[in-house]
């Protein structure tokens, strides 16, 4: 990922057409409302990228780490669990990682926000202040649930199963 303000990647969905992920700060930029409610947004413009939609994320290494890169950092509220290791080693881009995945799925459904519905769950067993039973890298310690490319370990969030009418976990 590069981590400038002002890039962006695409992304192609059937449905919806053209996302773009129009911005991902880097840790010392500031955005007007980041951190107070938000730890990225997402939306659609007929105005905007040819109708498509669109998705900011933004980098809370320094700003906000308790609020857009937990489970990384301590909680700001909540029960205090230790936080887990960043798998990449950089709590601000693991976080937005976990972030953009939220984004793009909301994005992909419109209204219905599938990922909102299943804030703050890693792993089964999940609960506020706790990430659930996710897989731990033996070398590392760092905490992960999913696999990338050339092995990179990731953790993503859980997202909405509207068939089960539960939130489902990758672990």
């Amino acid at each position: 990922m590069v981590l400038v303000a002002n890039r962006s990647m695409e992304f192609r969905n059937s449905q919806l057409g053209l996302i773009s992920v129009r911005t991902l700060t880097a840790k010392d930029v500031t955005v007007e409302g980041f951190c107070m409610n938000r730890c990225g947004t997402h939306g659609s413009k007929s105005s905007s990228l040819d109708g498509g939609a669109y998705v900011w994320v933004g980098n809370s290494e320094e700003q906000c780490p308790g609020y857009c890169s937990w489970p990384f950092h301590q909680p700001l509220s909540g029960a205090q669990s230790p936080p887990l290791i960043a798998p990449n080693g950089d709590v601000g881009v693991d976080g937005m990682i976990i972030n953009l995945a939220t984004l793009l799925v909301n994005a992909v459904n419109g209204e219905q926000e599938p990922a909102s519905f299943c804030v703050d769950r890693f792993g089964s067993g999940a609960y506020p202040g706790y990430p659930g039973r996710v897989l731990v890298d033996k070398t590392t310690g760092a905490s992960y649930n999913a696999l990338g490319l050339a092995g990179r370990k990731y953790l993503l969030p859980a997202m909405w199963d509207p068939q089960a009418a539960e939130c489902r976990t990758l672990v």
